[in-house]
């Protein structure tokens, strides 16, 4: 099949050839042949226009060739072959530029076209059978040899495996799966083969639907090019008049002849599909992909941009957030019991807690004589103890002593928090508090969202309003919208106070109405559903909200060199067109003149393909960094958990109970969090300054070292004073709760701001 490009290049190819060898001729002594060569070689070009034209003229499109027409017919009545043929090859090579232009801007979508699987290796009957993608169905355990692409969306069986997801989500480094983990179609297996279970067809995949909004975007064409079009409209009778205005007072069809050969509207035609493919390119690499240049348009000009809360602020998975005891079980002791039995669940909650243990380094027991009542919570037994986790009724059915005074829910029900109480051997021996905490790089990218221009930030959500308050407050939006259902977000979304484009942004079921009934609908497709990416205009292939702030400056910026492309190109040729009326432009150099007005202008447009990085800093943190950053915070997470665990019994239990837990609690403090953050401040840190540049960027973070080690020495004293003065001192008691409670605090906030600045640092392409 002969593709446009393809076609593009052999009439190029025929010009310049038939340019070239009538040159020849007329060096040669032979005028006449070389009118004819050049004729033979202007005619097919222009019977292609032709057709072009009347095509476009019956599909109701603007037909802004027009002038290119008139001015190679007008040069070949006229004898001007030389002239026509040197439009022809202007034509040509401007068309073969746009449709060059076009690949090279849309290389990145097309990588993932080619990279749709089309077989599996499916074991069937004890036997491994190389089969078409559409036999495979959900339940089918496959094999993914090393190198090859995922087929289907699934779970990994079996061992771990690292894939290689850059083509999916931007991210440049592998990524390691465990059993169960799921994986979606489109990664590459980058190390040993492994086995999976699919769990859906090819055609409901996460790649085949990438592949649909792929094709949508190839397909569309962008409003800013009818634009363009509208331009041209203008701008052809403008020339005519000219045109016949230079023949009227010269006399001469050769002055007509020349303003419509430097009139011809070549950088209207090209410059702005370039510029706007260019962009959705643009886009695309930095794992933002756009569905068409129409959406592009319109992400440039919104003000307005509603959030769902869960899975687009947050992170939409709970995570353990506090730990509260009775003296008798350490935290990291109910801790460790309750993920050992709800290794047996399934439920996101048990997955949670489990996941909380295991970034403890916590070793895990196998529980035994488990049972579930679904919704309500688990018991069995574990090391020989009997332990229930799951609702305060659930587990008050396993308790013998009734004492539940030690665990208030108020500050639950304030902050949002999910709870999940712990009873061991029929004591209640604490509750575990978990939360959808807030993604690390959301604050910084509703910062970015502002500066890229975005005027209005609404949270719209159908979660509590106390805890969407409460997510709202931390991240300044301008307003919340909560318990909401989806014909709320719908309504929301219409409502007459809303002014100009709106942005919505979702990853849910529940957010498909409102996605697809705004100007912009931005879909999490990393971890949001087939049902919102597709009524979404864009896609986020990575879980990273700070890239639709790159794509509103890109979409504004490629905007900006579309007008300036018009702009200038109209401009040009306009000085052209009268100078060329005056008489001092005759058609052949007014030829070879508009087509260097052409290359400039697109040039210009191909601007458009460079991003727009807002993250400033002369380096970044590989992910590794990241990684064993995180992971010694996670190894510290013990030690918060004891400083809050042990500043509320301090107000329920007397001193003496607690004193010695207290001293050992202080020591721990003194030679794992100290020397922590001894660490970070002297080798840490000054690489962080000199990454993000300014005078003292860390400045606050080390102001925090300096309070965190001031809280650490007050309390170190007051366990002293406890020794000397006796554990009955009540003023004694009470400061270390209020030290406690004080560290507590800092320290949450100190591990939540570095580890914001860490994934800000991150390397990404």
């Amino acid at each position: 099949m002969i593709t446009r490009q393809t076609a593009n290049i052999a009439f190029l190819a025929f010009c310049a050839v038939a340019l070239v060898t009538g040159a020849g001729a007329w060096l040669n002594g032979q005028p006449h042949a070389a009118d004819m060569i050049w004729l033979a070689g202007t005619a097919p070009v222009l019977a292609a226009l032709a057709v072009s034209i009347i095509r476009g003229f019956l599909r109701a499109e603007a037909g802004v060739d027009v002038i290119a027409l008139l001015s190679m017919a007008g040069a070949l009545a006229l004898g001007e072959t030389l002239a026509g043929s040197v439009i022809g090859l202007m034509v040509t090579g401007g068309q073969v530029l746009e449709s060059w232009a076009e690949a090279r801007a849309g290389r990145e979508m097309s990588a993932l076209l080619a990279r749709a699987p089309h077989s599996a290796n499916l074991y069937r009957d004890g036997h491994l059978e190389q089969v078409a993608l559409k036999e495979v169905s959900p339940g089918n355990r496959l094999l993914v040899r090393t190198g090859e692409v995922v087929p289907v969306d699934g779970h990994v069986a079996g061992e771990s495996v690292v894939l290689d997801e850059s083509m999916l989500t931007g991210e440049p480094l592998p990524v390691r799966h465990i059993a169960g983990d799921a994986i979606r179609s489109g990664s590459v297996n980058a190390a040993k083969p492994f086995d999976m279970v699919a769990s859906a067809t090819a055609a409901d995949s996460s790649f085949a639907g990438i592949v649909r909004l792929v094709e949508a975007a190839k397909r569309s064409k962008a409003p800013a090019s009818r634009l363009a079009d509208r331009y041209a409209l203008l701008f052809v009778p403008l020339s005519l008049a000219l045109a016949a205005t230079a023949w009227l007072i010269s006399g001469s069809p050769l002055r007509a002849l020349a303003v419509l050969v430097v009139a011809t509207p070549c950088p209207l035609i090209l410059a702005v599909p370039v510029a706007i493919v260019s962009g959705i390119s643009s886009c695309a690499r930095r794992g933002v992909l756009v569905k068409g240049g129409g959406i592009l348009e319109k992400l440039a000009e919104a003000k307005t941009l509603f959030f769902d809360k869960t899975g687009t602020l947050t992170g939409g998975m709970a995570r353990l957030v506090a730990i509260e005891t009775v003296p008798a079980h350490p935290a990291a002791e109910v801790l460790r019991l309750a993920a050992s039995l709800d290794q047996a669940s399934q439920h996101i909650i048990a997955d949670a807690v489990v996941a909380a243990a295991r970034a403890r380094n916590i070793e895990l027991s196998p529980p035994l004589r488990v049972e579930e009542v679904p919704g309500r919570g688990l018991s069995g037994m574990v090391e020989g103890h009997a332990v229930a986790v799951g609702s305060l009724a659930h587990v008050s059915e396993f308790l013998t002593t009734g004492d539940q005074h030690h665990f208030r829910p108020g500050r639950a029900d304030h902050d949002g928090l999910a709870t999940v109480y712990v009873a061991i051997n029929g004591t209640l021996a604490g509750v575990l508090l978990l939360a959808d905490e807030i993604r690390p790089e959301t604050p910084r990218a509703l910062r970015l969202l502002r500066k890229a221009g975005i005027g209005r930030l609404i949270m719209v959500t159908g979660d509590r309003r106390a805890a969407a308050e409460s997510v709202g407050a931390l991240l300044g939006v301008d307003a919340v919208l909560a318990e909401q259902t989806p014909a709320g977000k719908l309504a929301a979304i219409k409502a007459p106070d809303i002014t100009g484009p709106v942005i919505m942004v979702g990853d849910g079921v529940n957010d498909a109405p409102a996605l697809a009934a705004a100007d912009v609908g931005v879909a999490m497709g990393a971890r949001g559903t087939a049902a919102s990416s597709e009524a979404a205009g864009i896609v986020l292939l990575v879980d990273r909200l700070d890239r639709l702030a790159e794509a509103i400056a890109i979409a504004r910026r490629t905007r900006r060199i579309a007008v300036q492309s018009v702009m200038a190109g109209m401009g040009l040729s306009f000085a052209a067109m009268l100078v060329a009326a005056l008489g001092y432009l005759p058609p052949l150099f007014g030829a070879m003149l508009q087509e260097a007005i052409d290359v400039v202008v697109i040039l210009n447009a191909l601007r458009a393909i460079q991003g727009v990085p807002l993250r400033g800093g002369r380096a970044g943190l590989t992910t590794a960094d990241v990684e064993r950053l995180r992971l010694e915070h996670a190894e510290l997470a013990p030690v918060a958990d004891q400083v809050r665990s042990m500043a509320d019994q301090l107000s329920t239990h007397p001193a003496p109970d607690l004193r010695d837990q207290l001293a050992e609690l202080e020591e721990l403090l003194r030679t794992r969090l100290l020397v922590h953050e001894q660490g970070d401040e002297t080798a840490l840190y000054p690489r962080l300054a000199d990454m993000l540049g300014g005078d003292d960027a860390m400045a606050p973070l080390s102001g925090m070292h300096r309070e965190i080690h001031r809280l650490c020495r007050q309390l170190g004293q007051m366990v002293r004073g406890l020794q000397v003065c006796g554990p009955e001192s009540p003023d004694l008691t009470k400061e270390a709760q209020r030290i406690l409670y004080g560290l507590d605090t800092l320290l949450r906030v100190h591990f939540a701001e570095e580890e914001a600045i860490y994934h800000n640092l991150e390397e990404t392409v």
